[in-house]
């Protein structure tokens, strides 16, 4: 007998949670668009894009709004695209410099073996230059003494100031390299 007594109430319940799962799931979306027009849909609809969006129940009730997202433009992929670009770049002269480092600390001990070093290019320099005067002077002798050796003498001149300039760079290279040197290593000068 009690039984027949809560048999209305379980089919009373039972079909409240089935009108309560099935509202659940009638839920639609709304938004007033760019253009200014209503619209209404079970997912967002497209022009609703970039506008705040209210999620309705299947009673009418605004259950939730969502925030418009912004929408990647051709502008800010662009961006991100230069962005990416750069890091991957300033990533690749990290690993250089690292193996340029790396490369430096494996070829000297020390700042002295820096300077013997610069002071073998300075000589090696310096006999290439003597070899290259005395080249010229020869052709200058071959040249006054009537012979032609005019395209000669002019690319052997072109190759000794060539040679006097390296001196600089020769300089200039050694001095960098005892500069990094003693930054990796800590050393003062």
């Amino acid at each position: 007998m009690i039984s027949r007594l809560f048999a209305p109430r379980r089919a009373a319940l039972a079909a409240l949670l089935a009108l309560a799962s099935a509202a659940a799931v009638a839920q639609s979306y709304r938004c007033v668009g760019t253009d200014g027009k209503k619209y209404y849909g079970s997912s967002v609809p497209q022009q609703c894009v970039g506008v705040v969006v209210e999620q309705i129940s299947a009673q009418g009730s605004v259950v939730k709004r969502i925030e418009p997202q912004v929408p990647s433009t051709a502008g800010s992929l662009a961006k991100q695209a230069a962005d990416d670009a750069e890091r991957k770049k300033q990533a690749l002269l990290a690993r250089e410099q690292a193996r340029r480092d790396q490369a430096l600390l494996a070829t000297y001990a020390s700042a002295k073996d820096v300077e013997d070093m610069r002071r073998r290019a300075l000589e090696n320099d310096q006999r290439i230059q003597q070899d290259l005067e005395t080249r010229v002077a020869d052709l200058q002798k071959r040249k006054s003494s009537g012979q032609d050796v005019g395209s000669e003498l002019s690319m052997q001149e072109a190759l000794l100031a060539e040679r006097k300039k390296e001196i600089s760079v020769i300089n200039a290279k050694y001095d960098e390299d005892k500069k990094r040197f003693l930054e990796l290593t800590g050393q003062k000068q």
